[in-house]
């Protein structure tokens, strides 16, 4: 296969990414300063979106293992682009719930649907290697879409960040005209052959490991039945509550409980996303299978309470001291992030069966969403209410999952007959 399907999923990434970072500096002012919504319905709004966007993840995803991939990634980036469109003209609560509803759905059901897209279009042997390249081509559309952000931030007027709005949709808007020139994925076809050695007992090490009974007798979301895989995702999901650290948590810890300046929040944004950018490939170049994506996993959580320890020091620190250990906190923590993504994208395809990628991914999804919505509540009731103690029973919880991943993998591999698969089948 060409590399051409490749670079246009990277550059769909970019595309929708520099629009991400664009909206995610600057959407909370519009919405408050511009649309005149208090801070706490804007909270409300954004909680009960997500909520509905975990919910529809799993059905998006399973229409575009019926409908095709490419198909459903088009139409829900256009919805992507309709609904950031559609903020421009919200006037009201209701209307900005209705149009956060649909974003939140539609970005779930994207996120699925691409991985979908992906398996489909790339061999199971670079999957894991062209999403470290994706997350690279994400934060580097993060960073750049940030920048722009700034600049309306900086003039502060209600033209300038609707100019922003309209440029959110417009990328996505070329993120679905990138997704159209792609191949379509028509068949997937699996052929039975024997498990090889994986290097962890009672795995095999499959491309992509099936189901018994799964997809062929046409049940409905079968991935809400299967246990083993659910259990994974869940604890991938607590490995997830590192998500609000850097947008929420740590901007109210510098500014509530340390003398550093305020705007170390947006450095320690910037530095997260370019290491990112420069080391996710490098980071999952060591994660060939189901066995080096536990022991990259387990790494993650011990570097992750380490993170978190550091980040505890700065506590009650002047200036300089808490930046320093701020900073120091903040490289442990982009390390443990690279780690447990390159871990749980070699789990997510490997323990999904070939034909139900999408809806399996959209389960695998939700755990991003749950992350979004209930993260806030629980970093900030940790981290602020309790402080010290709260960092490290957060810190604490990441190599309990990250250990317990292991005997969740090997039942969810247990729980399935190895099938290798073939080629996609394409059209032009």
């Amino acid at each position: 296969m060409t590399k051409r399907p490749q670079r246009l999923l990277a550059l769909a990434q970019l595309a929708n990414s520099v629009g991400d970072g664009a909206y995610y500096v600057t959407s909370a002012l519009y919405f408050t300063h511009v649309v005149g919504l208090a801070p706490a319905r804007v909270g409300l709004g954004l909680t009960l979106a997500w909520a509905i966007g975990s919910l529809v993840g799993v059905p998006l995803g399973r229409l575009a293992d019926r409908r095709g991939p490419r198909t459903t990634s088009v139409l829900l980036a256009l919805a992507t682009s309709a609904a950031i469109a559609g903020f421009l003209l919200v006037r009201g609560f209701a209307p900005f719930v209705l149009a956060a509803g649909v974003y939140a759905s539609a970005q779930s059901g994207l996120a699925a649907a691409r991985q979908a897209l992906l398996a489909g279009l790339v061999p199971a042997g670079e999957r894991t290697g062209l999403l470290a390249r994706l997350q690279s081509t994400l934060n580097g559309g993060l960073a750049l879409g940030a920048a722009l952000g700034g600049l309306a931030l900086s003039t502060g007027t209600a033209a300038a960040y609707r100019g922003v709005l309209a440029l959110d949709a417009l990328c996505f808007l070329a993120c679905a005209l990138l997704l159209l020139r792609l191949p379509v994925v028509l068949s997937t076809p699996t052929v039975p052959t024997a498990p090889a050695s994986t290097g962890v007992a009672g795995v095999a090490d499959v491309a992509d490991v099936a189901d018994v009974g799964t997809g062929a007798d046409g049940r409905r979301f079968a991935v809400l039945r299967d246990r083993p895989y659910v259990l994974v995702a869940l604890l991938n999901t607590v490995l997830l509550l590192r998500l609000p650290l850097l947008s929420l948590a740590l901007p109210l810890w510098i500014t509530e409980r340390t003398a550093a300046p305020a705007w170390l929040a947006s450095g320690l944004f910037v530095l997260n996303t370019l290491a990112v950018t420069l080391f996710q490939v490098r980071a999952a170049r060591a994660v060939t299978g189901l066995g080096t994506a536990l022991r990259v996993l387990r790494r993650s959580g011990l570097v992750m309470f380490a993170s978190c320890a550091v980040f505890a020091l700065s506590q009650g620190r002047s200036a300089w001291p808490a930046a320093v250990i701020l900073i120091a906190g903040a490289v442990l923590q982009v390390v443990a992030e690279m780690q447990q993504s390159a871990g749980s994208w070699q789990l997510s395809f490997d323990l999904a069966p070939a034909d139900r990628m999408g809806e399996y991914q959209g389960f695998f999804g939700t755990g991003v969403t749950v992350a979004r919505t209930l993260g806030p509540l629980v970093v900030t009731w940790l981290l602020l209410g309790w402080g010290t103690p709260g960092w490290l029973l957060l810190g604490a919880l990441m190599p309990l999952a990250a250990y317990a991943m292991g005997p969740a993998v090997r039942r969810a591999a247990r729980h399935r007959a190895p099938r290798r698969t073939g080629e996609p089948v394409l059209a032009s």
